[in-house]
């Protein structure tokens, strides 16, 4: 089996992994042909947008997408530019995100060279769509195939690609034929997240491909997290303060919302995760807890925007989950302008901010750069830390049960450091530069 990494090699963003060898597809005129398995195809959030490596000859027989996350289905339409119509497999979650990001890029993009698909190309994905479940193994390009909850966003999958003829339980149903059983980890987190539960899935595999992103973090205990942005949000609303609270759409707004009807908070929600927040009413085997899913639905108030209700609401001292979650578009290029000013509002921002972006300014320099205009902001600022990422220590543990395996690490900043801390702990483990092709 040969594994090249197309993309999220030493980096976060544009995840495209091609799989080729032990699989055949019955699509091929060559059965000799072995048959290629694309593992995620997404796009990384640069000025321009950066799309993975060789993008227009990129040509398999299947796609299989780990979950719904823009650098990891970004790309997807471009690969139905052509004559080809590989059928991509994702669960039903994920595919409701590719399409609305897709939207969202050709509304961002469309018709300039930072897009490389179509409305047309968009719409082919439902053509070519083929949804699965966890724990159901299914044939792509030749392969054997089979999700496992990574518990990341509600859909988020663990892929195992087979070509042993072993069974997902990890029994052999034929001799051995020296084929390989890959792990592509996508992203994952062990712990639970009220929107999701943590991975405890441990397939038995030969390779595992492992994402990396806070290798060198250890998350505070989410309970703490929690409390400390619920105190500071009552302290504001009692100071009578409005809280803004930048949150990416797929994932962290609904995760804010139920935290903010855990912990008995109003809330309005606004931007692209509206949208989304109601998609995920109808897969509620998805969610760790349908129930109080709905209860923080019913508890949010659903922005409209009509009638200029979004400078009202800076006035109603309450708290708003709003895109985008680093500052650079969104309706909170409406709501941070309004309450900067005043050092009683609070923006408490619920993840990660990358380097270069208006939110990583603002943590930093208390300005930045909105909607096109350098501003000054009073209001007060924090970051809480509600990754959905395993830690380092969430990182070691997933891969205790491999140390026999070959580890392959991707997608993250420091994937060089963390694969020699694995050798030094006597791993088989290897960096992958970008464009680089491993035998495995």
């Amino acid at each position: 089996m040969n594994v090249e990494f197309l993309g999220g090699a030493r980096e976060v963003g544009r995840s495209a992994i091609l799989v080729t060898g032990g699989g055949r597809s019955s699509d091929r005129t060559n059965s000799d042909d072995d048959a290629s398995l694309l593992l995620d195809f997404g796009m990384l959030t640069a000025n321009p947008p950066q799309w993975p490596v060789g993008m227009g000859g990129v040509d398999p027989d299947a796609v299989v997408v780990s979950h719904g996350h823009l650098d990891h289905v970004g790309a997807l339409p471009a690969l139905l530019s052509g004559t080809s119509r590989p059928h991509i497999h994702w669960t039903p979650p994920t595919r409701e995100f590719a399409m609305r990001l897709g939207r969202d890029t050709l509304k961002l993009h469309g018709g300039t060279p930072q897009c490389p698909f179509t409305e047309t190309e968009l719409r082919r994905l439902t053509q070519v769509s083929v949804e699965h479940g966890y724990g159901e193994s299914f044939t792509a390009a030749g392969f054997e195939v089979t999700f496992y909850n990574a518990g990341h966003i509600p859909g988020s999958a663990h892929v195992l690609v087979d070509s042993t003829g072993r069974s997902p339980a990890g029994s052999r149903t034929q001799s051995d034929d020296g084929g390989t059983r890959l792990l592509y980890t996508g992203d994952f987190h062990t712990e639970d997240q009220r929107l999701v539960s943590g991975t405890t899935e441990r397939p038995e595999a030969d390779v595992v491909i492992c994402e990396s992103t806070y290798s060198d973090v250890d998350h505070e205990p989410r309970a703490e997290v929690e409390r400390r942005f619920a105190d500071a949000v009552r302290a504001t609303l009692y100071e009578g303060g409005t809280v803004v609270v930048p949150a990416f759409a797929i994932g962290r707004t609904q995760e804010m919302l139920m935290v903010c009807e855990a912990h008995d908070l109003p809330c309005y929600v606004d931007g692209m995760g509206k949208e989304l927040t109601r998609m995920l009413q109808h897969h509620p085997a998805f969610l760790r807890d349908p129930e109080a899913f709905g209860r923080a639905v019913g508890n949010a108030r659903f922005v409209t925007g009509r009638n200029g209700q979004r400078k009202r609401i800076v006035d109603d001292n309450t708290v708003v989950v709003t895109t985008s979650g680093m500052l650079s578009g969104g309706p909170a290029m409406t709501y941070v302008p309004e309450i900067r000013g005043h050092p009683k509002n609070r923006i408490l921002f619920s993840g990660y901010q990358v380097e270069g972006t208006p939110g990583r300014e603002l943590l930093e320099t208390g300005s930045a750069e909105i909607d096109g205009r350098v501003m000054r902001v009073a209001a007060r600022t924090e970051r809480f830390d509600f990754s959905a990422h395993a830690d380092h220590d969430g990182l070691r543990s997933f891969l205790d049960p491999y140390t026999d395996a070959r580890i392959l690490v991707n997608h993250g900043d420091r994937c060089e450091a963390f694969a020699a801390e694995l050798r030094a702990d006597g791993y088989d483990a290897h960096a992958p530069e970008l464009g680089e092709s491993v035998t495995v």
